[in-house]
């Protein structure tokens, strides 16, 4: 027990180094965590969210996307996905962020429906602009402000853009 535990903490520290883990790495423990903080419940061998899918062919349930740390304090984050059109319309996908703090909990940092993507821009505490990806060509991207994440500006290919209304 003792010598796997080491193992797991040798494999945080080199992704730690590196970016990035195997999601396999992450105990189940934590996973469970991890979903709990996002608010999912687990129904069988499946995490969900409040999405009441009743069972459309195009819903997935939680998975685990990404685990890295995102803001670069040494701590990982993990993005959890959940697709269908039933809950999350046109983008059929909806993320969540959740942080591990430095007393090993975890915390959701924030939510949205759209597909994530971390931009070189950031915000405060280092963390990342995101720009919330689906249909069209004029995306929102959310910066974190200390407290939050929120509408910073919208971008299309890496250049502003307005969307029409």
């Amino acid at each position: 027990m003792r010598m796997m535990a080491l193992c797991m903490a040798l494999a945080v520290s080199t992704a730690l180094s590196t970016g990035a883990i195997a999601v396999a790495e992450l105990p189940a423990a934590e996973q469970a965590a991890v979903f709990k903080a996002a608010g999912f419940t687990r129904h069988g061998a499946q995490w969900r969210s409040d999405c009441d899918d009743p069972g459309t062919p195009s819903y997935s349930p939680g998975q685990i996307d990404q685990v890295r740390d995102i803001n670069g304090d040494g701590r990982l984050e993990v993005v959890i996905t959940e697709g269908g059109t039933y809950c999350y319309g046109m983008t059929g996908s909806a993320f969540w962020i959740v942080s591990q703090q430095a007393d090993g909990r975890w915390r959701l940092i924030t939510s949205s429906i759209g597909i994530p993507a971390f931009l070189a821009t950031r915000g405060a505490g280092g963390w990342p602009d995101i720009e919330v990806g689906g249909p069209g060509f004029c995306f929102p991207v959310q910066r974190w402000n200390g407290k939050a994440y929120v509408l910073n500006r919208h971008e299309y290919e890496g250049k502003r853009c307005r969307i029409s209304r």
